[in-house]
């Protein structure tokens, strides 16, 4: 089992101690928790709903990379903006089953996407708890996001289980593609 996020980084080793500031953002219950601790591969199982955030930093290589998780509770969200400056790679997690909220988690990522901060910042969309039986995939889930609208950035969706680890690494593997290549 390898550690997503360090393994990116052991991918990434720059010359110089480039800061990667990587935002992890999406709807209350969406699985962000779950996603970073697997991520960070940490014990899943400990987790507690996010009250404001938890930032996490690794460090290796001479890069960094701040994993921030800020709950998507409607209350905090106008917050939201103020930690976005100078962001290299925003991650959205939906949850691909919670067919109810896909309009909800839609106008949120959109309005994401309008801010001035993250103009043209690679997207990187895990479709959720792929795990589930009610699950969407991942193709419909990009159609009902108009994503294919998308043209001032790189995007990608990729359908994961953040319990089972399936697909994350994929998707790290993208985010290491990805910023590499705007880092030069």
């Amino acid at each position: 089992r390898n550690n997503g996020l360090l393994s990116v980084i052991e991918k990434l080793k720059g010359s110089t101690e480039q800061e990667v500031r990587i935002v992890l953002l999406g709807l209350d219950n969406a699985g962000k928790t779950t996603l970073l601790k697997s991520l960070a591969s940490e014990d899943v199982n400990t987790i507690t709903p996010t009250q404001g955030f938890n930032i996490k930093s690794v460090a290796s290589h001479g890069m960094k990379l701040n994993v921030w998780d800020i709950g998507g509770q409607r209350k905090i969200r106008p917050f939201w903006k103020k930690y976005l400056e100078n962001t290299d790679l925003l991650i959205y997690v939906i949850d691909s089953a919670d067919k109810k909220r896909f309009e909800e988690t839609g106008l949120e990522l959109s309005e994401l996407i309008d801010e001035e901060n993250l103009k043209g910042v690679p997207l990187l969309i895990f479709a959720n708890k792929q795990d589930l039986a009610t699950a969407s995939p991942a193709s419909e889930i990009a159609e009902g996001l108009n994503l294919h609208t998308y043209r001032d950035r790189e995007w990608q969706i990729q359908a994961c289980s953040a319990v089972s680890g399936e697909g994350v690494q994929d998707g790290m593997n993208w985010i290491c593609n990805n910023i590499v290549n705007k880092k030069k």
